[in-house]
């Protein structure tokens, strides 16, 4: 018997034994009992039971904005004046639209080390080997009484540039002398005050998979101060923390939890101030989180969680085991992510589900990380696709 066909009769047989299993006989396993008080496989209620199926296809009614133009827009922001949305690609590059006749606009860049590798065209699709030269923006955020752009870059940490654009230059890139790996998302509070993820202190975002594969728990979430220039760690040992957005009244933070399918709330005010807890569960992976003018908050879903992903979540230890074997990724990609489906969730600041959209066969909008709401549209990112999709609010009317 061939080496890869022993692995593979391994890994079955241990999925067969785990699927088979009494779930109360492996709590007793040693290693799961606090996971398992953090993590409910499958969560305990369908959070989408009781809306209407007509949400199905609705975001095929989205129009696309340059197709093929650019590539994995993960995150999007307007500025003051409403200009964009701005919006930072696989190539390091962030770009800003300038309407259907100029389309999209070179603005600026987190890395110094440009050469020709990072020209889009050298950029294929799913191909990581030069993030880490050319930089990659994750998410954005426009500081609004300076004009400033923030930048979460994957590898070079938090950044911003001027106005004008250009190279963006550090704010803060590591803590207690080590330099971040995968720095997510951020959001400002009233005070200026700079929240934001690092998603792992183990992995870059090019092996951003072997992370969600081995259920990664060396995540966390920061603060840092621009006066005092201090960086404190708010909480830690998360799986995969990404999108930040801060509550409208600016008394708490939601975070999501990836790894987790679940959203956090960190408190910045009131009795529980310096506290957090879980907040909801969720229908799927989420990645980053907005709130619009409202203070309602639009998540967006890397996919819909799959049978595998939710049984083997209480299992860490099969997971890690899992990720140590020689199978290529494409393959353990496809037991986690299912085909391309399109998911948005609206919730109030009180966690009540409000709107429901999704592109069921995924066949107009696909992978969706960032949902930015401005003047009546929804502006939708796919880090995995070469398109940012646009919305109209009036169309779920």
């Amino acid at each position: 018997m061939g080496t890869s066909l022993s692995i593979w009769v391994l890994i079955m047989a241990v999925l067969v034994w785990f699927f088979a299993s009494d779930p109360l006989e492996l709590s007793s396993l040693s290693g799961i009992e606090d996971f398992q008080a953090q993590y409910v496989a499958p969560p305990p209620y369908n959070p989408l039971s009781g809306i209407s199926r007509d949400v199905e296809s609705k975001l095929q009614a989205a129009e696309i904005l340059g197709q093929g133009e650019i590539f994995g827009p993960e995150s999007l922001a307007f500025d003051a004046q409403g200009n964009g949305p701005f919006t930072g690609l696989s190539d390091g590059r962030i770009v800003r639209y300038d309407g259907p006749e100029l389309g999209w606009t070179s603005f600026a860049t987190t890395s110094k080390n440009r050469s020709a590798i990072c020209d889009y065209n050298h950029i294929p699709e799913a191909k990581l080997d030069y993030e880490h030269i050319c930089g990659r923006p994750l998410g954005l955020r426009f500081d609004k009484r300076t004009g400033e752009l923030y930048i979460a870059d994957a590898y070079l940490g938090i950044l911003k540039v001027g106005p004008q654009g250009g190279l963006a230059e550090p704010v803060v890139t590591g803590f207690n002398g080590e330099s971040f790996k995968l720095c997510n998302d951020l959001d400002f509070d009233e005070d200026g005050n700079l929240y934001f993820t690092v998603s792992s202190t183990k992995y870059q975002r090019r092996q951003f998979f072997l992370s969600r594969l081995e259920l990664d728990n060396t995540g966390r979430f920061f603060k840092y101060d621009p006066v005092s220039k201090e960086t404190t760690v708010l909480i830690q040992g998360l799986r995969f923390p990404n999108g930040v957005a801060v509550s409208k009244d600016g008394t708490f933070v939601v975070i999501a939890e990836s790894n987790m399918a679940r959203l956090l709330r960190y408190w910045l005010k009131g009795p529980k101030a310096s506290t957090w807890e879980v907040w909801m569960d969720l229908p799927g992976v989420p990645d980053n989180v907005r709130r619009n003018e409202n203070g309602d908050f639009w998540v967006a879903f890397h996919n819909k969680r799959t049978f595998m992903e939710m049984y083997t979540g209480a299992l860490p230890w099969l997971r890690h085991l899992v990720a140590k074997l020689p199978i290529p990724s494409k393959y353990l990609y496809a037991m986690l992510a299912p085909k391309p489906h399109a998911l948005i969730l609206r919730y109030s600041s009180e966690g009540q589900l409000l709107e429901t959209l999704e592109d069921q066969p995924g066949k107009v909008v696909k992978v969706v990380s960032e949902v930015e709401e401005h003047d009546g549209k929804l502006y939708i990112g796919t880090v995995l696709f070469p398109q940012v999709a646009m919305y109209a609010l009036s169309s779920s009317a």
